[in-house]
């Protein structure tokens, strides 16, 4: 097992292309974050415009309000794609077969290690503001419902441009679903796996099992965790912990709750729920309702009852 507390985060030369390419989207990742946490939607002027179809002045102010709301979703939405490009370099660098397993591609390629479980955690973090923003689909369907009204009435709409249909179709899915960013990388992280069929699956799940064993010990050890200089710390190893267990329910053919599964289902439900409680609500939320084998018949009753 590889010791987590000497991590050197600095790129070696064979890890640096795919570090510069991830690093540019992992720069704009907090901007982000800060985006979307300071996102107040335009509930206000909507409400007011819904109640008073026919006065122009208060239908042109819901429309300013949110139109560039709607700039800021798609922002986010284009970010998500450029976060699934940046997941598959990523894989492909941790799962190739340079070394013979995965502690030795984890050992040896520590920034990139570092760099996925960034990626993990923003998408959690991501997902957490999201599912507490109900303003977001709200502002969208109504820019949507608008800009069809506007086109049957031969309306020249402003922002036409910024989100033709079929994007716009796309971004509707992407925020319908409770986790975003979570479902992108899943299933990037799945299509991975199906576009490289001489890959072994374990590269992949050996990859991911061993991260969340990573993340379970030193959350679980007093003598790791007394050297976690903060709380954030905490709550990002939590993220990656719970991040890696989902992509790895997803890709590994019986899932992570089976009992030939890799990981240590019970062990790191454990550690979630030795946190303070509202903490880790939305992960354990995460385990609950974005996992695919949770409810298989051969899941172990006790990890059930543990998350009911």
């Amino acid at each position: 097992m590889y010791n987590p507390s000497h991590l050197s985060y600095l790129p070696t030369d064979a890890e640096r292309e795919v570090w510069d390419q991830v690093d540019v989207v992992l720069k704009d990742a907090k901007g982000i974050l800060d985006e979307l946490q300071a996102y107040k939607g335009a509930g206000q002027e909507i409400r007011e415009a819904i109640q008073n179809p026919s006065d122009e002045a208060l239908q042109e102010q819901a429309w300013a309000a949110v139109v560039p709301l709607v700039g800021k979703l798609k922002k986010f939405y284009q970010f998500s794609q450029r976060l699934e490009a940046a997941l598959h370099s990523l894989l492909g660098a941790l799962t190739s077969e340079t070394y013979d397993d995965t502690t030795q591609h984890l050992e040896r390629e520590q920034a990139l290690a570092k760099q996925f479980a960034e990626i993990l955690h923003f998408t959690l973090r991501f997902d957490e503001l999201k599912m507490t923003n109900p303003a977001i689909q709200n502002d969208f369907s109504y820019y949507r419902r608008t800009l069809s009204r506007m086109r049957i009435n031969n309306v020249p709409a402003e922002g036409e441009n910024e989100v033709n249909n079929e994007l716009a179709n796309r971004i509707s899915l992407f925020y319908a679903d409770a986790t975003p960013m979570l479902k992108t990388l899943s299933d990037g992280t799945t299509k991975f796996v199906s576009e490289n069929k001489n890959l072994p699956i374990e590269n992949t799940t050996d990859c991911l099992s061993t991260m969340a064993t990573v993340c379970k010990v030193m959350l679980e050890t007093p003598e790791y965790r007394s050297r976690f200089t903060s709380e954030e710390t905490v709550s990002f190893c939590l993220r990656v912990m719970v991040g890696v267990i989902i992509l790895y329910d997803y890709v590994h053919p019986v899932g992570a709750f089976a009992k030939s599964s890799k990981i240590d289902m019970k062990g790191c439900i454990k550690v979630l729920k030795d946190q303070p409680p509202n903490s880790v609500e939305g992960l354990l939320n995460a385990l609950r309702y974005t996992t695919k084998h949770l409810n298989d018949e051969s899941t172990n009753k006790t990890i059930k009852s543990m998350l009911q």
